[in-house]
């Protein structure tokens, strides 16, 4: 008997933007703000691969626009709050073991391009 093959597939949205109410200040309140959010998701891309059947794949369209809803939809004061509501829309309606979520703020601070928060929540496979 052989040692078994690691196996990490990844499945990845990088830069998905999303216009939402964010912030702890009374004037971002008022206003909508641009988060960028990169999405890497742990799958077994095999069955789909071999297959060629899009119904075994992942769905980049519906994972995208399931997180744009959720942060869109309701106002968040912090992107931490956006980080965690996402890491577990996309592990519970997806079934995805595990999910790395970046969220980018850009412009939040001066001197700054962006900045952000990283989580990852969930067993990855391998």
């Amino acid at each position: 008997m052989g040692v078994p093959a690691l196996q990490a597939d990844t499945v990845f949205i990088q830069q998905l933007k999303c216009e939402s109410v964010i912030g702890v200040f009374d004037w971002e309140k008022q206003i909508r703000q641009a988060l960028y959010l990169d999405l890497e998701m742990s799958w077994d891309i095999q069955p789909a691969a071999s297959s060629d059947d899009y119904r075994q794949a992942l769905c980049y369209d519906t994972v995208s626009k399931a997180v744009v809803e959720l942060v869109e939809g309701a106002p968040h004061e912090l992107i931490e709050t956006v980080a965690e509501k996402v890491a577990e829309l996309i592990r519970s309606r997806f079934s995805v073991n595990w999910v790395q979520v970046t969220v980018h703020k850009p412009g939040a601070v001066a001197n700054t391009t962006t900045l952000g928060v990283r989580i990852a929540r969930g067993h990855r496979a391998g």
